[in-house]
């Protein structure tokens, strides 16, 4: 239940849902002649998504959800487990592997391949997520796969496919590796929620982000109405409403 809560809950707290519902009161405010109330309303709006679809900006706040923790250029000799935490795919058997998993699982299983082969391919590689609601492939086996196809060794990949969340890989992790120092591999976005929950369930994760999408060094200011920007935007908003739910359950 508390899963399908915060799924139902952040569709409607996103950047670009919050600007669809000014604009969506704005038009219920004309239609009982609040013509004054409605102008500030759509005026909020364009602002609104103006603001939050603009290159500059949501790189800005990108930036400082994605720098709490530094790359880690080097893994930590004697590590015997990088967890490499899920995202999404879709199965399609006609489609190579790097296609039906997300670009983010992409990004993050390659991150723990290149610190795998850093260890002499003598660490093991954890990968987790469960089928979703309309696939019937678990994302561990879509994960295993790839790494399969990347050259890992078939006895080095742990799979634990019953985890929906990373709450629930915490929690999965801490049954397989207890307090022993393992690397986390995620997002760097999601890193610090990542870290939080981990931490919560005693374990001893050595950070190691990627799959960094803020653009700071080089701005464009003229990117405006951006697609690509109003994601990144998203992408704060989803991380930022997970720590204060953490903050509610005491994490």
């Amino acid at each position: 239940m508390d899963f399908i809560l915060k799924k139902a809950v952040s569709i409607f707290l996103m950047p670009l849902s919050i600007g669809v519902m000014f604009i969506i009161f704005a038009l219920i405010l004309i239609n009982i002649n609040k013509i004054k109330k409605a102008q500030m309303m759509l005026t909020l709006s364009v602002v609104w998504l103006f603001l939050f679809s603009y290159g500059p900006f949501a790189n800005t706040l990108l930036h400082t959800v994605e720098s709490n923790y530094p790359t880690l250029h080097t893994a930590p000799k004697n590590i015997k487990y990088i967890y490499v935490l899920g995202h999404g795919h879709a199965t399609d058997e006609s489609h190579p592997i790097t296609s039906q998993l997300s670009e983010t699982a992409v990004v993050r299983l390659n991150e723990g391949l290149r610190l795998y082969l850093q260890l002499n391919e003598e660490t093991n590689i954890i990968v987790s997520g469960y089928s979703g609601l309309f696939d019937p492939t678990t994302h561990a086996v879509m994960q295993k796969k790839l790494a399969l196809a990347l050259g890992v060794k078939k006895d080095k990949i742990i799979l634990r496919s019953e985890p929906r969340d990373t709450e629930e890989e915490a929690k999965a992790a801490k049954a397989l590796i207890g307090n022993e120092p393992f690397i986390l591999v995620t997002s760097a976005s999601h890193m610090t929620r990542s870290m939080n929950f981990f931490k919560n369930e005693g374990l001893d994760p050595i950070p190691a982000p990627t799959n960094h999408l803020a653009s700071i060094q080089h701005p464009n200011y003229t990117d405006f109405f951006s697609s690509e920007a109003l994601e990144k935007s998203r992408i704060v908003f989803h991380e930022v409403l997970g720590l204060i739910w953490q903050k509610v359950k005491g994490i």
